[in-house]
């Protein structure tokens, strides 16, 4: 048997009736041709947002002149990512970063309090942890090249999303959100995490992979 490290999907399976953000449209998956119908072929159609479960956030998502989700370099989709696990019950605080020496060009993924949560529930959680908008600037200065979250969302529910948004992707920064962390401990891995490519799209939902390097 190989001794090749396996690799840990980080992705929210998409289904009917899952948690979305509150005011984005339900997933709604549609089976229109059906084997055991009598029909050929199982064929289905989707219906769901662009930031549906496990997803990616492009720059037009918040910024009028922004680039769409097509144009992401493969350096933010593929390479050596840190994981790291966040105390604070709250927010993400530039006091939790500093110990971490985070650099230029790394792709970073916080595990907060939200990966403890299932999400198998259909109930949106509002008190979910997200970036403080000191946090984002933090990162903003750092100019790293990603920053994924395990919720929906980087800014919290009613209350600093547009600020953390804009300050991250204005920097430079892709955004990933929607990560199931709740099998990964904080440390370095590869990642892949590859969103569906649309044509100036304001995000994509994505397929997310860890692999540990340690």
């Amino acid at each position: 048997m190989s001794n090749e490290k396996q690799w840990i999907d980080i992705s929210v399976p998409l289904k009917n009736g899952m948690v979305t953000w509150p005011s984005d449209p339900e997933v709604i998956i549609d089976r229109i041709s059906d084997i055991e119908k009598g029909d050929k072929v199982n064929l289905s159609q989707l219906s769901l947002g662009s930031h549906t479960g496990t997803h990616m956030d492009a720059p037009l998502h918040f910024l009028h002149d922004g680039e769409g989700i097509d144009k992401i370099p493969l350096s933010a989709l593929v390479g050596l990512a840190r994981v790291i696990g966040i105390k604070d019950p709250i927010s993400v605080k530039p006091d939790e970063l500093i110990p971490h020496q985070i650099e230029s060009g790394e792709l970073i993924l916080f595990k907060t309090h939200n990966s403890d949560q299932n999400w198998a529930t259909r109930s949106f959680l509002e008190d979910f942890v997200f970036l403080s908008t000191d946090a984002a600037h933090f990162l903003a200065e750092r100019k790293v090249r990603v920053v994924g979250v395990d919720y929906l969302s980087v800014g919290g529910y009613k209350k600093n999303g547009y600020e953390v948004h804009r300050a991250l992707l204005k920097a430079g920064i892709w955004i990933i959100e929607g990560l199931d962390l709740s099998q990964v401990q904080p440390g370095r891995y590869e990642l892949i995490c590859l969103p569906i490519k649309i044509v100036d799209g304001d995000g994509a939902p994505a397929r997310a992979i860890l692999r540990s390097i340690q």
